[in-house]
């Protein structure tokens, strides 16, 4: 993080750039948006009391085109997180976390941390091991959603995008059993993102709350807060 402004005890400066607070909230709208219509499409629940055979009342079709609009979007912003990671020179202090992600001592200690028990460990990248684990699972989630709902959409559109899929489509539908399987496992895995989700918006708030240096607000502004220390002054 680089340090631009001081306030008191507490130095503070860019922890996100603009691009990756963009990214962030794509992803996180996207990943609500096809919650909502997930569960719409995978159970209805909107009916109309009179019958018309009239080419109206599309409601089936709309929560899927957002669904598929938003299912776009997701997978093209968690394609731009992954080449982040591995290629882009800020990612390296992302990378950076890999050091910490088999230490047991400084995992054990964060749990302490977040049961108010012991104070943060030092980490050597953005991330704390439960942070890292925690991610890479998401991201198994996110490619395992991705995988199926490609797979299930060639099975619908067979111009274009789903023409070419097809073949592969046609892959994962025989390696998992069959159609009904695949949705089964496109639930599976949106069901693995929504309890991540929930758990990473409770922690960015308890660490907001008692960690007190602006780190959820990073998210928003991109600026964090630090406690002056002796190495800073130098």
């Amino acid at each position: 993080m680089k340090f631009l402004t001081k306030m008191g005890n507490y130095i503070g400066g860019i922890e996100f750039s603009a691009g990756y607070r963009w990214q962030h909230w794509i992803r996180a709208i996207s990943i609500f948006i096809l919650i909502a219509t997930g569960f719409y499409i995978a159970d209805p629940f909107v009916t109309y009391a009179n019958v018309s055979i009239d080419p109206t009342r599309f409601t089936q079709g709309y929560f899927r085109e957002f669904h598929i609009i938003a299912g776009f979007a997701m997978t093209a912003d968690v394609l731009y997180k992954t080449i982040f990671f591995f290629f882009f020179r800020e990612g390296k202090f992302e990378r950076e976390s890999l050091k910490d992600a088999f230490n047991i001592k400084v995992a054990i200690q964060q749990v302490g941390y977040y049961m108010l028990l012991s104070k943060h460990p030092h980490t050597k990248g953005v991330y704390n091991p439960l942070q890292f684990w925690a991610y890479f699972a998401l991201y198994v989630f996110f490619y395992g959603v991705i995988i199926t709902g490609f797979t299930l959409y060639a099975e619908v559109y067979h111009q274009g995008l789903g023409g070419f899929l097809y073949p592969f489509a046609k892959f994962i539908e025989t390696l998992v059993g069959g159609l009904a399987y695949v949705r089964l496992w496109h639930h599976i895995f949106m069901w693995g993102i929504i309890v991540i989700v929930m758990i990473h918006i409770y922690m960015a708030v308890f660490n907001a709350v008692f960690n007190k240096n602006g780190s959820m607000d990073a998210i928003f502004s991109g600026e964090k807060w630090e406690k002056e220390d002796k190495e800073d002054k130098e």
